[in-house]
């Protein structure tokens, strides 16, 4: 018979909830296992029951009965390749002892899903021995959307930065290229969005009168940076909220889909000589720096496809900064 554990709580681990913990540290155990365990008392909290949902604090002791009839893990996370290293090096833009920032390849998917073995996070996995100490994802980018990434080494960072994302005080700027030139040439699509199943996989659309109960609040500031004849715009886009698809959704739902986007698309044939691909790139994020110290301002070049649509309708990069200016889009 294993014996009892007791593991104290470590500072990094203030504010987790009970489950959560245990999911880091013993990733074999089955969920419904662990109500079992919190429901017969089995897991303490200080020598009291626990919920799944209790919130630890640094310095608590945990006890954890013996889990010998729960299979074991299947083995450590695989460790990265030599081509995954080169890859992380190659899209590194910023990095420190509580940051990864990465500029995110088109077509490279953020989080696994079907079919899909190769993602950041399963690179973010091959970068730690130990699920506790694995970097974590702080937000999220579409498959098909290239550029900034932000990632916490700690637990204790990607908490803070969770919440700087909430209230909404880390600036974001995308940009993108559109069928047409928006009129006017700024402003804000304030449209709340509700998720839709189709045969193609889940979209986004915007919400109908007396969805109010399923729809989600959804703004976005615009500018027009530059544009080609009336055929194509570059564009500045500010996300207020994050909500999944809304940066394309809103632009459709403007009337001017971005290039390249086959999930919502504009009906309009794409300009001849372009790639087939989305043309949406998060260019630049800031934010207060976790440790309280500055603040973090990232930009990230553009990706090959949308570099080559940029030299065909004569949009410069250097231009599009300079406009980026808050007054601009609010």
């Amino acid at each position: 018979m294993a014996p009892v554990e007791t593991r104290s709580v470590t500072n990094d681990e203030d504010g987790m909830r009970v489950d959560r913990w245990f999911k880091t540290h013993y990733a074999q155990v089955p969920h419904s296992r662990l109500e079992k365990l919190l429901r017969t008392g089995q897991v303490r909290v200080d020598g009291g029951r626990a919920k799944a949902s209790t919130r630890l604090q640094a310095g608590q002791s945990v006890r954890v009965p013996p889990l010998q009839e729960v299979p074991s893990p299947s083995g450590s996370p695989k460790p990265l390749s030599k081509a995954d290293r080169a890859l992380l090096r190659s899209i590194t833009l910023y990095e420190d002892d509580d940051l990864l920032i990465l500029n995110k390849p088109s077509g490279l998917a953020v989080q696994g899903g079907t079919k899909t073995a190769r993602h950041i996070d399963r690179l973010l996995e091959g970068m730690s021995d130990r699920p506790e100490t694995r970097p974590r994802l702080v937000h999220r980018l579409d498959r098909d959307t290239s550029g900034v990434l932000v990632i916490a080494k700690k637990r204790s960072v990607a908490a803070k930065l969770g919440k700087a994302f909430q209230t909404r005080s880390v600036r974001k700027i995308y940009w993108a290229l559109v069928h047409g030139v928006p009129k006017p040439p700024q402003g804000k699509i304030d449209a709340a969005l509700v998720k839709a199943a189709t045969p193609d996989g889940d979209r986004v659309r915007k919400a109908r009168p007396g969805e109010q109960d399923k729809a989600q609040s959804a703004v976005t500031h615009y500018a027009v940076i530059d544009r080609a004849a009336r055929q194509v715009a570059l564009m500045s886009l500010k996300p207020v909220t994050g909500r999944q698809h809304q940066l394309r959704a809103h632009m459709s739902i403007l009337g001017y889909p971005i290039l390249g986007d086959t999930k919502y698309p504009s009906g309009t044939e794409q300009p001849q000589g372009l790639e087939r691909r989305l043309h949406l790139h998060a260019r630049r994020i800031s934010f207060p720096h976790p440790s309280g110290e500055g603040v973090v301002d990232v930009t990230a070049p553009l990706p090959p496809h949308m570099e080559a649509a940029f030299a065909a309708f004569g949009f410069s990069p250097k231009g599009g900064d300079i406009d980026e200016d808050d007054d601009i889009c609010g």
